[in-house]
C-alpha cells in the first residue's frame, strides 16, 4: 500500500504508526480512523494514556530505501507524504520512538523529498533533530488549516527554517482571506471526501488560487468535495497543479506525476 498512492501530489506514503488523537474540527470525518477500523485496528484512535499505535517492523522501514535506488538509478527526486495514518508529531511515547528512526533514514535517501504534514506545528521545533540546522534539504514542513479557527498554526510553521513550507487546505470548511501567507511555498487545496463529506464553497479555492498567483506561491487544486475522493478535480473547467521550487537542496529534477504524465521541475 506504501509503493502506490491515491493521493494526487506524491509519489509514495509513509506512516511512521497508525493511529492519532482528533484535535479540531477538520479531523470530524476523518478517513484515516475510518481505513483503520475497516482493517481491524478501532482501538488506536485516542489519547496517549488509553491508547497505543500500530508500529511496523523491518519491511515496512526498508521500502523508502528501495525507492531511493529506483529514484536515483532513473536520476530523479520522488516525493514521500509522512504521515497519512498519523501524525508525525503527536505527543505520543511511540510516535516520538518512531519519529526518532526516522530522520537517519531521511538522511539516507537524499533522492527523496518528504512531504511531512501535521495539525500540530507547535511541536515541530522540539521535535526536530540536533543536526536540522536551516534544515535537511530533502523535507518538506506543512500544515493543514481548514479554516481561521486553527489559523494559528500557520504561525507556527513559517518560524522552523525548511526548504519548502507548504499548508494543506483540507478538508477546506472555510474561507482563508485573512490568512497571513508570508513563509509559505505552497497551497494545497481539497474538499471533503467521505459520505458524510461537508460541502466546499468554490470561492474559497478561487480566492487562494488568486492570492497565490499575486504572490508568486504555488497552488495546487486536488479536489471539490464529494462522496469520493478525487471527484471534481478541475477548478473552473481547468486543472490546477503546481508544486514548489525547493529554496535549496534539489539534487535531482524533481519527478512529478500529474494524471499520466510526468512534469519534470528542476528545483
Amino acid at each position: 500500500m506504501a509503493d502506490k498512492t491515491i493521493i494526487a501530489w506524491t509519489h509514495h506514503t509513509f506512516n511512521l504508526v497508525w493511529g492519532c488523537q482528533k484535535v479540531s474540527e477538520g479531523c470530524r470525518n476523518c478517513y484515516a480512523d475510518t481505513l483503520s477500523s475497516r482493517y481491524g485496528y478501532p482501538d488506536i484512535w485516542g489519547p496517549a494514556r488509553t491508547t497505543r499505535r500500530r508500529t511496523f517492523g523491518d519491511a515496512h522501514w526498508n521500502d523508502p530505501r528501495k525507492w531511493q535506488k529506483k529514484a536515483a538509478q532513473a536520476g530523479v527526486t520522488r516525493l514521500v507524504f509522512s504521515s497519512s495514518m498519523c501524525d508525525n508529531f503527536e505527543a505520543h511515547p511511540q510516535v516520538r520512538d518512531e519519529l526518532a528512526k526516522l530522520w537517519p533514514l531521511i538522511r539516507e535517501t537524499p533522492h527523496l523529498h518528504w512531504q511531512i504534514l501535521t495539525k500540530r506545528p507547535e511541536r515541530i521545533s522540539a521535535s526536530l533533530p540536533a543536526d536540522w540546522g536551516e534544515g535537511y534539504p530533502n523535507v518538506w514542513l506543512g500544515t493543514s488549516v481548514e479554516d481561521m479557527r486553527v489559523a494559528e498554526r500557520v504561525d507556527y510553521l513559517r518560524d522552523i527554517p525548511a526548504t519548502v513550507r507548504f499548508i494543506s487546505y483540507e478538508p477546506a470548511l472555510g474561507p482563508l482571506d485573512g490568512l497571513n501567507l508570508e513563509g509559505i511555498d505552497w497551497v494545497i487545496y481539497g474538499g471533503e471526501s467521505g459520505p458524510d463529506y461537508r460541502d466546499h464553497d468554490p470561492q474559497w479555492a478561487r480566492d487562494m488560487r488568486a492570492r497565490c498567483e499575486e504572490d508568486g506561491r504555488a497552488f495546487f487544486f486536488k479536489q471539490s468535495s464529494a462522496p469520493r475522493t478525487e471527484t471534481g478535480t478541475k477548478l473552473d473547467g481547468e486543472t490546477v497543479r503546481k508544486y514548489p521550487t525547493p529554496r535549496f537542496g534539489t539534487i535531482a529534477p524533481l519527478d512529478i506525476m500529474t494524471g499520466s504524465s510526468v512534469l519534470p521541475i528542476l528545483g
